[in-house]
């Protein structure tokens, strides 16, 4: 089955979230659990994802000590134009393409985890910016992102091993 977990992965459903017996409320995007088309669409895409990195601000939040990363300075962007050359990569602000801060005045960024989506390589339009992240509010609607309490993000990169995955799936099991 395409989307089956291992021991350790965090598996991902419309009903929230689950690490071995612990589970955690958590946002989705707006566009549900699916299949992502397209740039834009709102969904959560459906898979097994790797964390790549955990980006943070170190002025509001120490390094996740578990996970590869590195500190999001104030100029620090994501491409999610697909006419950009640089897209689905980080980038540096001011950037002649369409993209988003990762330095924000709200939380959600303050600890960040890339997932692997679209990323090698990138193919133009399918969708950017797949993140592990803080939640706005809980059951707020992500713009595909997975979105957690601050609280449980911190223990979930805590004890997810570099090799676990983030299993989104359309159904419960």
């Amino acid at each position: 089955m395409p989307d089956a977990a291992r021991p350790g992965d965090l598996v991902v459903t419309r009903w929230g979230a689950r690490l071995g017996n612990r589970r955690f409320p958590c946002a989705t995007g707006r566009g549900g659990i699916g299949v992502k088309l397209r740039e834009g669409d709102g969904v959560t895409p459906v898979g097994r994802h790797r964390i790549e990195a955990v980006l943070h601000r170190p002025d509001r939040v120490a390094r996740p000590a578990a996970q590869p990363g590195r500190a999001i300075g104030p100029r620090d962007g994501w491409s999610d134009d697909p006419a950009d050359p640089a897209y689905n990569r980080p980038v540096l602000r001011p950037h002649g393409f369409g993209h988003e801060a990762l330095r924000r005045a709200d939380p959600q960024y303050d600890i960040v985890a890339v997932l692997d989506w679209n990323r090698c390589p990138p193919v133009a339009g399918r969708g950017s910016a797949i993140f592990l992240h803080v939640w706005r509010r809980p059951r707020h609607p992500t713009a595909g992102c997975i979105a957690v309490r601050r609280a449980d993000l911190a223990f979930l990169l805590a004890h997810l091993g570099r090799r676990a995955r983030v299993v989104v799936r359309g159904w419960e099991s």
